[in-house]
């Protein structure tokens, strides 16, 4: 089954769902589902604007921590799939719109912040960049998304700081634009994205590549060695006991719940 859905709204609105229960992690099946769907949107001119959510309770809890390769190939694979999504979302020549619904953390932040508008639900979930202290290194697409996206500031707060806010901060941290409440938020999302989907496409593609083509160009210059570099940090002693120490704490949650259950 594809983990990522794809439904077509009116004013040419396309509307891409992650779901993989149970918190639409990212592993290497979402990247190539999320990259196609993109490509699909992309070649198709009946589609004007891209709105991406998640299903359930999570936008994205970011990168799946069980599926982090050992193995120098695979994770050579995993960094290619990786910067080859996220880029195709940041770099894509049609408005993007994140309907940000739920938790969305970690990797699951950057697609966020991949979006050209970024609207929420106002409600109880997190969001924030918390890869420091769980031992991830930030790969580049990544890291350029976040400075162009953030200030200095507010990026440094998210990145180093590592910790986790209630949704109520976002529009503080320049995470969303705006939020809304349950009963409009779906039709607002919709809506505004119909909108930015009306103006001209080819103004609007040549505005968008001003705006991003010198991260576009950074991250598509990095060599394979330099991606390795970076993601062989995941694998220092200290880092993989935050994400030992990370899973455990996960698990205990989901105990705790199953007894209150």
């Amino acid at each position: 089954m594809p983990t990522v859905r794809a439904e077509d709204r009116e004013g040419g609105v396309r509307l891409l769902t992650l779901d993989r229960p149970p918190a639409n992690a990212i592993d290497i099946d979402l990247l190539e589902d999320l990259a196609s769907a993109l490509d699909a949107a992309r070649e198709d001119d009946a589609v004007r604007a891209v709105v991406l959510t998640g299903a359930g309770r999570f936008f994205s809890g970011g990168r799946d921590l069980a599926a982090v390769p050992s193995q120098a190939p695979d994770a050579r694979r995993l960094n290619r799939i990786f910067r080859d999504a996220f880029d195709k979302l940041f770099s894509l020549p049609k408005p993007t719109v994140a309907m940000i619904n739920g938790h969305a953390i970690a990797g699951g932040l950057v697609l966020v912040l991949a979006c050209d508008y970024r609207l929420g639900l106002d409600g109880e979930y997190k969001i924030g960049l918390n890869e420091v202290a769980i031992g991830a290194s930030y790969p580049l697409v990544a890291s350029e998304i976040v400075h162009l996206r953030l200030t200095h500031q507010r990026a440094s707060e998210l990145m180093l700081g590592a910790a986790l806010y209630p949704a109520s901060q976002a529009l503080r941290l320049g995470v969303a634009d705006e939020l809304f409440p349950a009963e409009t938020f779906t039709a607002t999302v919709l809506r505004r994205a119909a909108r930015l989907g009306s103006y001209p496409r080819e103004v609007f593609a040549h505005t968008k590549h001003m705006l991003i083509r010198d991260a576009i160009a950074r991250v598509r210059a990095e060599t394979d060695e330099e991606a390795e570099r970076v993601s062989a940090l995941w694998s220092v002693p200290e880092s993989r006991a935050a994400r030992k120490a990370q899973r455990e704490k996960l698990g205990m949650k989901s105990m705790k719940r199953r007894t209150e259950d």
